[in-house]
Formats: C-alpha cells, structure tokens, sequence
C-alpha cells in the first residue's frame, strides 16, 4: 500500500541556519531530541516540514524566500519556516510552553507558591494561541496543495492547532504526538479551565493521538472525561464533540546504526581515551540537559550519600556529569543550573581529597563527550522525575563496553520497556538511590552482562524506524 505524504508541524525543524567563519550561510543539523528522531522519517517518506524560524538566519531565509525552502544539499526535505512575530513568540515558548507546560506535565511546581497566574499569563497565552494560530494557517495552506496529506504534529507547543486546523479543514487527516508525561487530572488544575479545556479539546480535534507509555495514554483518557467530559466508544476511542480519537502507546527509541558509527568515530575515540586515562575504578555517568526534571541536585546529593554510607568507594568511583545547558533565558532554568553547581561544590567539599575529585562537572554541549561517556560507564543514572520517555536510558546501553548496569527513575517513560533489566528507583528518595548506586557497582560480572545484553537487544529489536512503522501503521487505520 502506497502512504500518503506527510506534513510533519513541531516548533523546532530538522535544520537551522547560520553562518560559518567565513560568513557564508550554512545549514545545521537541528537541536534537540525531537528532530533527532523524525528525521529518519525523511529518508522513507514524503515529507513537507513545518517549523518556526528561530535563528536570526532562520528569520532572514524567511524575508528573501517566503519560508519556503525546496529539499536539497543543506535541506533534508521540503520545509516551510514560520518568522512569529517576536513578542508572541517570547510568550508563547518562554513562558507557556517553557516553563508552564512543561512545569504541569512533570509535576515540578511546588503549588504552595507557584505558579501566579496574572495578567502575564494573559498576555503569554495570548501568544500561544497566536503562534498555534499561524502553524495552523500554514498547515491549511499546505492543504490547499493537497487535501489528501497527512498532518503529523508533535509536543506541548502545538496543543490548539489541531482544533484550529479543524475547524476549516473539517476532512483533513490530523495526529499529534505528545513527547512529555500526561500528568493526572488534578495537575492539570493549575491552568485556569478556559486554558485546560482548550488543550485537551485541540489535542481531540485529532484523528490519533500518541504517547510514548501506556501510562501517559491511560492518564490522557482519564483527564479527557474530568475535563470535557469526554467517554470512550465499543473500540477504546475517546470520543468529544462527535469525533471519535484513536489514543495510542508508541515508545520512541534511536538509530542503533547511528549509534554504531558514532562510537568508533574519531572525535569519540578521542575523547573516551581521555576518559579512560583519568577515571577511576568505577564510573557513575549521566548525560542529561539542565532541567529541573532531569532531578540532577537529588542525584548528586545521593552520590554524596553513597560515598558517606559505604566510605569503601570513596577514592574508587567518581560520577561524570555531561549537562547540555538548556533555556537559560528561563529564569527557572537558570536557578536550577545555580543549584546544580552548589549541590556537586558542596559534595567535592565533602569527600575530595589527594587529587579526588567525587563529581566532574561539565555543563557543555558537546555529544562527542557523550557517547565516550556512555562507553566507559559502569553505571548510568538516569533518576529524572518524570520524563516522557528518555533516550539516554536507550542510547547508553547500545554502545557501553563495561557491562554497564543502568539505574532508572520508575517515572521515566523508558522504565515500562526497560524497567525488568534496571535497578529501579524512586526519584524523591536520595537515600534509595545511594543505596541503588550501591547496589548496583557492588554487582557480580555474571549480572551485570545479563541485564547489559539485554538492554542492548531490547534497542537494538525496537528502533526508530520501528517506531515510525507503528506510527504510521496507526494513521493509515485511522484513514481507513
């Protein structure tokens, strides 16, 4: 059966622009997981890419060509670029998407004092909606082009364009995949109801909704009937405003071949021989952005309890932290970093001694460094407090060289496929977490490669394009 075009809509697009050394244009690969993941869908599909310009390059592109840039060389596929207007734009990204929506779905609020809906809030929703607004526009012009493609959005920025699409497109084939958790319904309190109800009625003006676990999907439903008042029909689909939506469970997952080449690249070998050279006996590694859900401060704080709790490691193992710096322009991002950067000082200042430093901190954007890191740890850490899925509990297990154990928050999406070979955690309890460090460099050989292979075949089974073979598996039964 031959599959209709694609429109893929996400705020972020598969490559942005700038200028190299010389000031001559060039084009770079996107940042973030997202765009990672869909492009392997570009290779197998046709794909029309709609995304917001977000690099003064973006932006000039958009002035001399209209935002529409044909595929080639620099342009992995057909893509349209959206230039918002600036004040929207801050709103809509800096303030609703990041750090409120993201806030809500990862449960990170301390409600006692935040967050203070005022008229900021007003005026930054207002920008959401104009943002999804102008997504939807493009997408309903593209339509006009062809009324038979499929339109594929993803994440929390576009939760009202699916309805606005809708509502002159009454026909169009419409999905959205939700990267991020779907909190219960009492989280979802915290958006006064014009707001909650709004991002629950978009995401159902879908033909398919998909989330990365059965227990983001269960939630979805759950909070689609205390919201609106949805129900389900005889075949699981929730139904409002007389449609009918297919909610599915989809684990996203990487490219292992990518991953392969990646780890006997030069750059890598590089930097995994200067690992090698200084690290310890053990070697704890985690590799995350800095984000308050990515619950770093706690894991440092347990490391520091591993190493006052069981003083035999102390001088054995170290933990290696690679943070990507991530929204600094959020003031909560960078208060969180702060924090960061205190918690690792505080436990140095505890337990360094002769040359012994317990944590090396690295706040740098640098993957190279990464995938070193995940071949030389002996242990991976990855305690987030809620995460959507999380890929690094994916990509360290399929080029580890040690028989690495992977230590996984029960609140990571990642856990419900890979939980039976993990040494599972609480994300709040620190000193559950020392003691799973513990646990889990004192393992025998024996364990450590069983729960190793099995990670590695688990991934390597359920890649990327297995993922996209579901996805669209699942819209072509919607069409039908």
């Amino acid at each position: 059966m031959t599959r209709r075009p694609l429109i893929v809509v996400s705020n972020r697009g598969p490559v942005s622009f700038g200028r190299d050394e010389s000031g001559a244009r060039v084009a770079r690969r996107g940042a973030g997981g997202l765009a990672t993941a869909l492009r392997a869908l570009l290779a197998r599909e046709d794909v029309t890419w709609i995304a917001s310009a977000i690099s003064r390059e973006d932006r000039a592109l958009v002035a001399e060509t209209g935002g529409v840039l044909e595929a080639g060389e620099a342009v992995p596929c057909r893509l349209r670029l959206l230039a918002h207007d600036p004040l929207a734009y801050d709103g809509y990204y800096n303030a609703v998407a990041n750090p409120l929506l993201w806030f809500v779905q990862h449960s990170l609020y301390g409600l006692a004092e935040q967050p203070a809906l005022d008229e900021r809030f007003v005026q930054a929703w207002a920008g959401y909606a104009a943002v999804n607004n102008a997504f939807a526009e493009a997408v309903v012009a593209e339509l006009d082009n062809d009324p038979h493609v499929a339109v594929f959005f993803h994440d929390y920025h576009l939760y009202l364009a699916p309805r606005a699409v809708r509502a002159v497109r009454p026909d169009a084939l419409l999905a959205h995949f939700v990267h991020i958790p779907w909190p219960q319904s009492d989280a979802w309190t915290v958006l006064p109801e014009e707001q909650r109800r709004a991002v629950h009625d978009g995401l159902l003006a879908n033909d398919l909704v998909g989330f990365h676990t059965h227990r983001w999907r269960r939630n979805f439903a759950a909070c689609a009937a205390d919201v609106l008042g949805a129900g389900r029909d005889r075949e699981g689909r929730v139904v409002h405003g007389g449609r009918a939506t297919m909610v599915t469970s989809r684990p996203i997952s990487v490219d292992p071949g990518e991953f392969d080449a990646l780890a006997s690249s030069a750059d890598v070998l590089d930097a995994e021989e200067r690992i090698a050279r200084t690290r310890r006996e053990r070697l704890v590694v985690r590799v995350d952005r800095t984000d308050p859900a990515k619950n770093i401060v706690r894991g440092f704080t347990a490391f520091g309890l591993l190493l006052e709790r069981h003083p035999e490691w102390l001088g054995r193992v170290s933990m290696l932290a690679l943070l990507d710096p991530s929204r600094q322009d959020v003031p909560e991002y960078e208060a969180y970093r702060r924090a960061i950067e205190r918690e690792a000082a505080a436990v140095n200042g505890r337990h360094a001694a002769d040359g012994y430093e317990p944590i090396d901190l690295r706040i740098v954007d640098d993957f190279p460094l990464s995938i070193a890191g995940y071949k030389q740890y002996d242990v991976l850490l990855v305690n987030a407090v809620f995460d959507g899925l999380n890929l690094v509990a994916k990509e360290g297990p399929l080029v580890n060289d040690r028989a690495g154990v992977l230590v996984l928050s029960e609140n990571v999406g990642a856990h419900e496929e890979l939980g039976e070979w993990a040494v599972t955690v609480n994300p709040f309890d620190v000193l559950g977490q020392a003691e799973a460090l513990h646990a889990a460099l004192a393992m025998d050989a024996s364990e450590r490669e069983r729960r190793a292979d099995a990670l590695a075949a688990q991934v390597r089974a359920n890649d990327v394009g297995r993922w996209i073979d579901t996805l669209l598996g699942d819209l072509a039964r919607v069409s039908a």
